[in-house]
């Protein structure tokens, strides 16, 4: 049979941004797949070279636009870290809310996506119903409803307010999902594009670098939470499952909704028992690091991120590297669609929940 080379993308509603995808076809099974990434590279580690932390910090929202308050938190633990700068307790709690209701807000347009790529409109529109109400709660505390810069080094911009907005959508968000899983979970068109789909051996996703949801689907209960120090006090359980393929994706993220409700529960019982804000500012335009290097990470919506910084005593630091899950699963597509036909392709890529913003950089 005549191969045939496809591509797939980049000008593609589905590959989520501008990724290419070189597919090499026997008939309709994949032989060979090429991933082609770099047309969304905007010099994200170069330039923090040039700027100071604080300069550089309103634009780390942007190595991945719907989570942002990850990479905001990376670089503030950095710079914290490195000059013992201690968080309040007050100050702790809202950032767990903030990011948790941000890996919400995240794993909603995922779902809402996802179904879309598969032909299925309604959950888009029923996703991004609930994932408004946090983007204007966001917005009302930090006047973004994206790119919201509210994290700094030491604290946060100002203190929240209008909390009881927050608690009444957590009544109803568990509601919305049971919602979300009876149109979806067990629809037989679903069940039949997913099901089988997209299988990821453990050791495959631990070999190729896969963190977060995608690795917990396939087994491994590896989630960073679990030993990070903002996260100390907080009482929840890592989702495990077991079935390794694209359906196993999509139900992870949905449980993993239920337990980020959870751990904000418990943040805003800890934000109500301490009042006082006390934020722990320093003078961020004399921030120089100590020469030397710092790491951090965080378990970030689409895996885990870390910020390494390496300095040599000046007000910029001489080199600066981000990890992003969304880079090693774009790798993972060379293994994962080898042996799926084409009709599966996007099903499959789709549920690693990959963006763009985050392989570029």
């Amino acid at each position: 049979m005549t191969s045939l080379k496809l591509n797939l993308g980049p000008q593609h509603p589905s590959t989520h941004g501008v990724l290419r995808l070189i597919l090499e076809l026997e008939g309709e099974l994949i032989t060979r797949c090429e991933p082609d990434v770099g047309y969304l590279h905007r010099g994200m580690e170069k330039m923090a070279e040039k700027l100071s932390y604080i300069q550089y910090l309103p634009l780390v929202d942007r190595i991945d636009y719907l989570a942002g308050f990850f990479y905001s938190e990376l670089l503030c633990r950095n710079i914290e870290k490195a000059l013992s700068l201690e968080l309040s307790p007050r100050v702790k709690a809202i950032r767990v809310m903030l990011l948790e209701l941000n890996r919400i807000s995240s794993h909603l347009l995922w779902i809402g996506a996802f179904l879309m790529d598969l032909g299925a409109v309604s959950p888009f529109f029923y996703a991004f119903r609930e994932r408004e109400v946090i983007l204007k709660y966001f917005e009302k505390i930090s006047g973004q409803r994206m790119m919201n810069n509210y994290f700094v080094f030491g604290g946060v911009r100002n203190d929240i307010f209008d909390i009881e907005e927050i608690e009444r959508f957590l009544e109803i968000l568990p509601h919305k999902l049971d919602d979300y899983e009876s149109i979806i979970t067990d629809n037989l068109i679903f069940k039949k594009r997913t099901v089988g789909k997209g299988v990821l051996d453990p050791k495959i996703a631990l070999n190729f670098g896969i963190t977060g949801p995608n690795l917990r689907a396939s087994g491994v209960g590896y989630d960073t939470r679990k030993k990070d120090s903002l996260y100390e006090g907080f009482s929840f359980s890592p989702i495990v499952l077991g079935n390794q393929d694209s359906w196993t994706r999509y139900k992870i993220r949905i449980l993993e909704i239920h337990e980020s409700i959870r751990i904000i529960t418990q943040a805003i019982e800890k934000i109500k028992a301490n009042p006082e804000l006390n934020n722990n500012f320093i003078n961020p335009l004399n921030i120089v690091l100590p020469e030397g290097e710092y790491y951090s990470e965080i378990e970030a919506p689409r895996g885990v991120a870390s910020c390494y910084i390496k300095s040599d005593g000046k007000k910029s630091p001489y080199r600066l590297k981000w990890r992003t899950g969304s880079y090693y699963a774009v790798n993972l597509l060379r293994k994962l669609l080898v042996g799926e036909y084409l009709n599966d392709a996007i099903a499959i890529a789709g549920s690693l929940d990959i963006i763009l913003p985050e392989v570029d950089k």
